[in-house]
C-alpha cells in the first residue's frame, strides 16, 4: 500500500507530490509494477483536469485527498473543492472521472467529494504555488 499521512511517494515539500494520499492493492493481480504505472498515469489524467477559474490543476492544487486503486483496477478518489460553494461543484467529479476512465487498465471510477477536512492554501504544491503566484 502507497500511504503516507497526505503524500504520494515523496517527502513533505517535494514538487511532485501535492498533499493527497494513493493507496493500492498489494495482492498478486497487481504487481509492484503495474501499480506505480497505474498510479503514475491516473495521477497524469488528474493533472489535466483544472478548476476554470484557477490556472491550476485540481492535482497541484492539493484538491485530491486519495486515490485508492483495487486488485480489479477499479479506481476510488476522494477529492474536495477550493470552496463548497464552487460553480462547477456538480460537474468536477465527471470531469474526474472522465479523465481516470480514459486511463488504459482501468476498470471504472467513482469519485467522493468531501468538505472534511475543508481545503486550504497549506495543500497546494510548489508548482501551483507559482502558478498562482503565491509565495
Amino acid at each position: 500500500m502507497i500511504e503516507d499521512a497526505g503524500r504520494i511517494e515523496g517527502e513533505a515539500g517535494s514538487p511532485e507530490a501535492p498533499p493527497s494520499a494513493v493507496s493500492g492493492a498489494t495482492a498478486a493481480t497487481l504487481s509492484p509494477e503495474e501499480l506505480d504505472r497505474l498510479t503514475d498515469d491516473i495521477i497524469a489524467a488528474l493533472k489535466t483536469v483544472y478548476d476554470p477559474e484557477i490556472p491550476a490543476d485540481i492535482y497541484e492544487l492539493g484538491l485530491i485527498y486519495r486515490i485508492d486503486i483495487s486488485d480489479e483496477r477499479f479506481i476510488t478518489i476522494d477529492m474536495t473543492l477550493t470552496a463548497p460553494g464552487c460553480p462547477v461543484a456538480g460537474e468536477m467529479p465527471g470531469w474526474v472521472e472522465t479523465a481516470v476512465l480514459a486511463v488504459p487498465g482501468v476498470s471504472g471510477c467513482r469519485v467522493n467529494m468531501t468538505f472534511d477536512p475543508p481545503w486550504d492554501q497549506s495543500r497546494m504544491s510548489d508548482e501551483a504555488r507559482v502558478a498562482l503566484d503565491m509565495w
